[in-house]
């Protein structure tokens, strides 16, 4: 079994058909369920982390309304895309999950945790920042800014949001780029641009919105990034790290915004610990 051909599946809930995938060569007490990033679907998994993960873990990532394959449409807060995570999970049959959540999945991961709190047993908060964040009513305009400078030198709109701007991130990017192909037949359906531009439209309400002290989440919670995050900065894993008690905090050297990309073996390795 590998990631790359893994299909999608598909779930009835609330009247709406939504898309996921699952992983599982090892066996784990609870599924690990993972929210990714914004403007992504289910292809934008790095293939050689998640064969990683599922090796010891029941891995569940979920196309949420709106995004890849899945009906509906973006809700327009992350508190009510939340509430779907919630859902969704609950019509997959789990009344407890481990949740990790990337960038704005780590966002809505922690909506998640506020609204639901008996159903996540553990956390993993990737690359994210808490409501009110540093940088995080910023996001647009960052995006907007590294997707101009990526047209102009003609790469993927990720090559400088996710990695370093130097020659250390060309190489770790064309590497996680060359393993995302997918030609074989499973792809899922692209972002809509629509789609893109509503989840920008709700992290900037995320964003702007009353900073948190995170004091609701009483779960065992790991945080990981790079140390030179430049879409959801860095400063903003120590915050998380320091407000919630307990934490675990990992941050990755020569490494921005996809740390768990570029240290796929480190991170898989750091998830399993945390988890077992």
């Amino acid at each position: 079994m590998s990631y790359r051909t893994t299909k999608n599946k598909v779930i009835m809930v609330k009247g709406i058909k939504i898309a996921y995938r699952e992983l599982s060569l090892g066996q784990s007490a609870l599924p690990l369920v993972m929210l990714v990033h914004l403007a992504a679907n289910l292809d934008n998994w790095d293939p050689q982390l998640i064969d990683l993960l599922s090796t010891h873990q029941h891995v569940i990532l979920l196309d949420l309304p709106g995004v890849g394959a899945s009906e509906g449409t973006i809700e327009a807060t992350l508190e009510e895309t939340a509430h779907s995570v919630i859902a969704i999970v609950h019509a997959l049959g789990y009344e407890k999950i481990n949740l990790l959540g990337l960038s704005m999945g780590g966002m809505i991961a922690q909506e998640v945790v506020r609204a639901a709190p008996s159903l996540v047993s553990k956390l993993i908060l990737v690359g994210t920042g808490p409501r009110g964040g540093k940088g995080v009513d910023k996001v647009t305009p960052v995006t907007f800014a590294h997707m101009f400078h990526s047209l102009l030198k003609h790469k993927d709109m990720k090559r400088y949001i996710f990695y370093t701007n130097d020659a250390q991130g060309e190489q770790v990017a064309n590497e996680v780029f060359a393993r995302l192909k997918r030609d074989n037949g499973y792809a899922d359906v692209p972002m809509k641009v629509s789609s893109f531009l509503k989840q920008l439209r709700a992290i900037k309400k995320w964003g702007v919105a009353e900073a948190d002290d995170l004091s609701f989440v009483k779960q065992p919670t790991l945080i990981v990034n790079g140390d030179q995050d430049a879409m959801v900065p860095t400063e903003n894993s120590h915050l998380m790290h320091q407000r919630i008690k307990g934490s675990q905090l990992i941050i990755y050297p020569h490494a921005g915004h996809g740390s768990l990309f570029q240290y796929a073996d480190a991170f898989s390795k750091a998830v399993q610990i945390f988890l077992s």
